[in-house]
């Protein structure tokens, strides 16, 4: 993004600390590829067919359910990307100036552990991708071996493309946006054209409580880029429009969202068995022409490969933000080795990979939103992060407040986290409070932990805090190196 000394070459090497004024060059309409490679995959698909499927939705309520989830989630991502600009920092090194430096890894450990399951589900999507295209083009079948030699192929693309760095991420993102516009129009005519549209129209409605749970489902993705949303607007101006962030990220992705979910949809009317696939790939072999099949799974595949990226990406400042004391590449291959071994035991053990793959992201959708509404809740108070302060790990920190924590926010964190979860229900685990009230029934434990961390961090007492802007940072210089 940024035409910076730092970010042109081949490999980035910044880490977590601030961005200097002088290197934050990038516009908001860069952001639009970002947001749109992360959303090409193939279980939105999956994921459309289960609101037919499991949650018994009709066509037009999963057209309600593909536009709103976009705006919900990836409206919270624009919202909170706006701190990335603020502070020209990741993520969760901008996180420190409101937990303490201590008190931040608490919720860093927890969102560091969230984004394994998330890597490991997209690494072993990819994977079967692989699978499918070598079956459809090669007649060549899956077995345990080959399971694992497209797994690490996977890996090791994913490893070399989030390693580089941001640069590296954006140029990938832009293409695949090009690629995936062209094949989608394709497969949208074939289905246009060869599906029973009497058979999908007259699909019965479903409940107001499954509708509104399925806005859940598909958001919980967007969800969890939520923490990740400054790692990509740190090289923003500090002027950058507000406005700008928040519609790039949401019209990235609802440019993805909405038509894969309705295809998911209008396929399950010929396929049920597409929503509970234990391969959730390999069906598109099945139900469109060769001549489809194969180039859109590559796109499928690369979809996979930036979506991943941007994950270990972003993994990767939390990582150091957590003491891994590694430069940023080399802090990305501690996930990628896990995600190969979770991806591993996923691939040759598990039953149902969507039973797996949706009780995951109800869980993961509460683990962010805890972190997401106490930082959010901050925002409404602090427009200056000071880098010198965020890097500075000490006692001597102005964001080391009281023995490394603020007591504020790591309360409404965990009391928020917990509530959340009392709240939630899925194949493995089902809250004490998930039954007969609305927030349960409806799915919204994840919104509820956001409103329950965020109101009670803000009618906390704040620790008072020294940090100011360091003159440096203001005249456009870095400020001490965190990395």
């Amino acid at each position: 993004m940024s035409k910076s000394a730092e970010t042109e070459g081949a490999l980035e090497t910044r880490g977590i600390e601030q961005v200097p004024d002088a290197e934050r060059t990038a516009r908001p309409r860069q952001l639009f590829p970002t947001w749109v490679g992360a959303n090409i995959s193939v279980l939105l698909l999956t994921m459309g067919a289960s609101l037919v499927v499991a949650y018994h939705l009709n066509f037009w309520q999963a057209l309600i359910v593909a536009v709103a989830a976009p705006i919900v989630s990836y409206g919270l991502v624009g919202l909170i990307g706006i701190a990335g600009k603020r502070g020209g920092a990741p993520g969760m090194a901008l996180s420190r100036a409101v937990f303490g430096q201590r008190g931040n890894l608490l919720p860093g450990s927890l969102i560091w552990v969230a984004r394994w399951g998330w890597e490991t589900i997209n690494a072993v999507t990819g994977a079967y991708a692989m699978l499918t295209i070598l079956d459809i083009l090669f007649g060549i079948k899956a077995n345990s071996v080959l399971d694992m030699v497209t797994l690490l192929a996977f890996v090791v693309a994913t490893f070399a493309i989030s390693g580089l760095g941001i640069n590296a991420v954006q140029k990938c993102n832009k293409y695949a946006t090009y690629f995936f516009g062209v094949f989608s129009v394709l497969v949208l005519g074939y289905l246009v054209v060869d599906t029973d549209w009497s058979k999908v129209m007259d699909h019965s409605a479903g409940s107001t409580a499954s509708v509104i749970t399925g806005v859940g489902m598909i958001a919980a993705g967007g969800v969890s880029w939520i923490p990740s949303a400054p790692d990509f607007t740190r090289y923003l101006p500090r002027t950058a429009s507000s406005k700008a962030i928040v519609g790039t990220a949401v019209g990235g992705a609802g440019v993805v969202v909405l038509p894969m979910v309705l295809m998911g949809a209008v396929m399950a009317v010929s396929t049920p068995d597409l929503a509970s696939a234990s391969d959730p790939v390999s069906f598109l072999g099945e139900i469109l022409p060769t001549w489809i099949a194969v180039p859109y799974l590559f796109i499928a595949l690369i979809g996979m490969l930036l979506i991943n990226s941007m994950s270990m990406y972003s993994a990767g400042f939390t990582a150091q933000t957590l003491g891994i004391k590694v430069p940023r590449h080399w802090a990305v291959s501690v996930n990628a080795v896990i995600s190969l071994v979770f991806g591993g035991v996923l691939m040759l053990v598990a039953t149902s990979f969507m039973g797996s793959f949706i009780a995951f992201l109800s869980l993961l959708a509460v683990a962010f939103s805890a972190w997401v509404g106490v930082f959010g809740a901050d925002m409404l108070r602090r427009t200056e992060y000071d880098g010198r302060a965020m890097a500075d790990t000490t006692r001597t920190s102005a964001y080391w407040y009281k023995g490394g924590f603020s007591p504020a926010a790591v309360a409404a964190w965990a009391v928020g986290l917990v509530s959340g979860l009392m709240f939630t229900t899925s194949d493995w685990f089902t809250g004490p409070l998930a039954t007969n009230n609305v927030i349960g029934e409806y799915g919204l434990g994840w919104v509820a932990t956001i409103v329950i961390s965020g109101a009670l961090y803000l009618v906390l007492p704040k620790p008072a805090s020294a940090a100011e802007p360091a003159a440096d940072e203001v005249a456009g210089q870095p400020a001490a190196s965190g990395a």
